[in-house]
């Protein structure tokens, strides 16, 4: 974790603190259900709860807890020791017919839980942000491009809405990706439950708002990281599709948009003039971390029978990483779109810095309409539109086609002016704002 691109809440679900507490509920919340079902004295188990609800742990104390697992050679063992300490002898209950990876799973799904619930109010706002711009440029023109080249014309408020569109759709991953990975096991070892009853798993599940692992070998099943870590690295994906079009759009050459520049922000160590757009280009860096993490999680599937621990040290990197890489990417983009600053004379200077070449296409459907092959339709406007491109748009592509006695022959002027109208690229901008947004 680097602070520079963690924030607070992410940062505590994965502290120390944290993952020692819910060890704990844990280790309560089964002590409970075994005395509710005759496994433990059900006075000692009460006991055991009690101490949980007086929160008789008080504070963790993690250098302890280490200095512990410095001996042991096991944080399990550590932490069970340490908390141990602050129970009766009622304490031997704690950890009955459980094993390591009881603990150490279900608690690891509770983090990515926690996590989920977080990221998906960050994207709840990143929705918000990108709905109110693109209804602020819904009708606001500007060239489409493909492959970097000018197209033909769309909106500002299309590309967001595409952009939101994008969002939604992840965020109903991200949501099936929690309650996916939201599942409890505290099945004993090797998943049988020789050593445990299932309603000890029920209770705790129900407890910590998970449900229960169906079958559980030692661990649970990696599928279900991969896929929670694979939604993650789509999500980064999107935001680094969004980031690099703002890069573009900031080029000085474009120029239609651009990162807000605040009073007193410096672009460049030596050249005063300089205006970078370095929040996105940071958002694409930081989109590459959280995808680092989605082969590891992948290759985490493939443990040895019943329970290997080759994925314990990949997780311990990746599920704080790529959660609190990504909260802070997602909280960042949203911050970026909320500034955005927007150019609009700009961007209609840049739809018409090609003389008109944006609306070939109407031409070549016209003439078809009119009677010629589409063959020479095509012929037709692009030996027009080429001397318009190798003009650098000097010259204009509706001027050439009214002298162009072929063109002329089947479409007349007033015709052909009325194939040059930006309004007509824009006439379903409504009906797909409401395939998008919904109805107004």
């Amino acid at each position: 974790m680097v602070p520079r691109y963690s924030r607070p809440a992410m940062t505590a679900i994965w502290s120390s603190e944290n993952r020692y507490q819910i060890w704990w509920a844990i280790e309560v919340f089964a002590a409970e259900a075994m005395g509710k079902i005759g496994m433990i004295p059900a006075d000692d188990a009460a006991t055991i709860r009690k101490a949980f609800d007086a929160n008789v742990l008080g504070e963790i104390d993690v250098p302890a807890i280490d200095a512990i697992e410095a001996v042991t050679k096991h944080d399990v063992i550590a932490f069970l020791t340490w908390a141990g300490e602050k129970l009766g002898p009622e304490r031997r209950w704690l950890h009955q017919g459980m094993t390591s990876s009881d603990v150490l799973d279900t608690s690891l799904a509770v983090q990515l839980m926690q996590s989920a619930d977080l990221l998906l109010e960050d994207l709840d706002q990143l929705l918000a942000v990108l709905k109110r711009r693109a209804f602020e440029h819904k009708l606001t023109p500007t060239i489409g491009r493909s492959h970097g080249i000018h197209a033909e014309p769309v909106t500002f408020g299309l590309k967001l809405a595409q952009a939101y569109a994008e969002f939604d759709r992840n965020r109903a991953r991200l949501k099936a990706a929690r309650d996916d990975i939201a599942t409890c096991a505290i099945s004993g070892a090797v998943g049988t439950f020789a050593n445990i009853d299932p309603a000890v798993e029920e209770h705790v599940a129900k407890e910590l708002g998970l449900t229960p692992e169906p079958t559980s070998t030692q661990v649970i099943p990696r599928d279900r990281h991969a896929m929670f870590f694979a939604t993650l690295g789509v999500v980064a994906s999107s935001i680094e599709r969004l980031a690099v079009e703002i890069r573009h759009l900031q080029r000085t050459e474009v120029l239609e948009a651009e990162e807000y520049f605040s009073p007193g922000q410096k672009g460049s160590s030596a050249m005063p003039h300089k205006r970078n757009p370095v929040l996105t280009e940071n958002l694409t860096g930081l989109a590459r971390v959280v995808r680092s993490a989605v082969v590891p999680a992948m290759e985490n599937v493939a443990l040895w029978h019943e329970r290997d621990i080759s994925h314990s040290s990949v997780e311990r990197f990746i599920g704080p990483d790529a959660c609190i890489t990504l909260d802070f990417a997602l909280a960042r983009l949203t911050g970026v779109i909320d500034k955005l600053l927007v150019y609009p004379d700009r961007m209609q200077k840049n739809l018409d810095k090609m003389g008109g070449l944006v609306h070939s296409q109407r031409v070549l459907l016209a003439l078809t309409q009119a009677g010629l092959s589409r063959e020479d339709s095509y012929a037709l406007v692009q030996r027009n539109a080429m001397k318009v491109w190798e003009s650098d748009g000097q010259l204009s592509l509706l001027d050439l086609l009214k002298g162009d006695a072929d063109v002329t022959a089947k479409l007349d002027e007033a015709q052909l002016e009325e194939l040059f109208d930006l309004g007509y690229h824009l006439k379903r901008v409504d009906q797909i704002f409401e395939r998008v947004f919904g109805a107004a």
